[in-house]
């Protein structure tokens, strides 16, 4: 009777042990399965995809803008449009707008406003000139208002570039004296930040792998950002190159000369304070301040002169 019982046993844990491995076997044969069909099945994305991928206003505006401008862009002299296109490019939206969608946003804008401001004209309500002079202002003022973005975002984008081009350079300076070439050193400053500046430098690397020589390199970064202390330094680099000057040389002295002249800014804009403090002194600090002081001394100056 004991020997059956152990017979039994380990007939039990035989059939037991067979059964979990062809558990373990139909399992990983439906995983190959799954993973087969998942890439057989795999659809690339097709242009449709894509396209519903971009934002709104490139998928529907500018290519409305550009429609509307082309009538316009046929009339506008080649310098504008060259213009223009270095503004785009100064203001780090040359990937997604181009000249003819920015005239095309100006003329919609234009038209628009002249449009709102003709209801007083239509309506006949208001002084004549009023009514025949606010539809040319409102006008201009479409014409105007792109062009007084595009000026800001340039100015913007310029001073966060200058912010960044110091601690850049220094870490540039400590990268080339560690021992690694420029392009290394330049790659590590992509690599540490991501700003306006580290932007540009990895478009400009990007350029260099693609066989652009680098002062090419350096003078399309030069042109596309233009900012002075960027070009001044650029300037150093290429004629360090020209000359087979030590880069970590130049790179020290640039260094030294960016501390030099983010103190000299920072000293100026502390001088300007004060000036720019006196119209909200006058307009708005000042008049709270005689309501405060003078305002129980009316009534009494007023009974006075009765």
């Amino acid at each position: 009777m004991a020997m059956m019982v152990v017979w039994a046993s380990f007939i039990l844990a035989i059939g037991s042990a067979l059964l979990f491995l062809l558990g373990l076997r139909a399992q990983r044969r439906a995983m190959v399965l799954e993973e087969r069909l998942a890439r057989f099945g795999h659809r690339p994305p097709s242009l449709d995809d894509l396209e519903l991928q971009l934002p709104f206003r490139q998928r529907v505006l500018y290519p409305f803008f550009e429609r509307l401008a082309r009538l316009v862009v046929r009339f506008t002299p080649g310098a504008s449009l060259e213009r223009i296109q270095q503004r785009l490019v100064e203001a780090g939206l040359a990937g997604s707008m181009r000249p003819g969608t920015f005239i095309g946003i100006q003329v919609v804008l234009t038209l628009g406003l002249g449009v709102l401001g003709a209801f007083p004209f239509v309506s006949g309500s208001g002084p004549a000139l009023y009514r025949v002079g606010l539809p040319f202002v409102m006008g201009a003022l479409g014409w105007v208002l792109p062009r007084t973005w595009l000026s800001r975002r340039i100015a913007q984008r310029k001073r966060a570039i200058q912010r960044a081009l110091p601690d850049a350079i220094d870490l540039l300076v400590i990268s080339v004296e560690a021992g690694l070439g420029f392009d290394q050193a330049l790659l590590r400053v992509v690599e540490k930040w991501d700003n306006e500046l580290t932007k540009e430098f990895a478009q400009t690397l990007s350029e260099m792998r693609m066989g652009l020589p680098r002062r090419q390199a350096l003078r399309d970064l030069a042109r596309r950002v233009n900012v002075d202390e960027l070009n001044v330094f650029i300037a150093s680099l290429v004629q360090a190159d020209q000359l087979g000057v030590s880069v970590s040389q130049v790179l020290r002295a640039q260094a030294n000369q960016m501390r030099l002249r983010r103190r000299q800014r920072a000293q100026e804009l502390a001088q300007k304070a004060p000036i720019k403090m006196i119209f909200p002194m006058v307009f708005l600090i000042f008049p709270a301040l005689f309501v405060v002081i003078l305002g129980p001394a009316v009534p009494r100056i007023i009974e006075a002169f009765r």
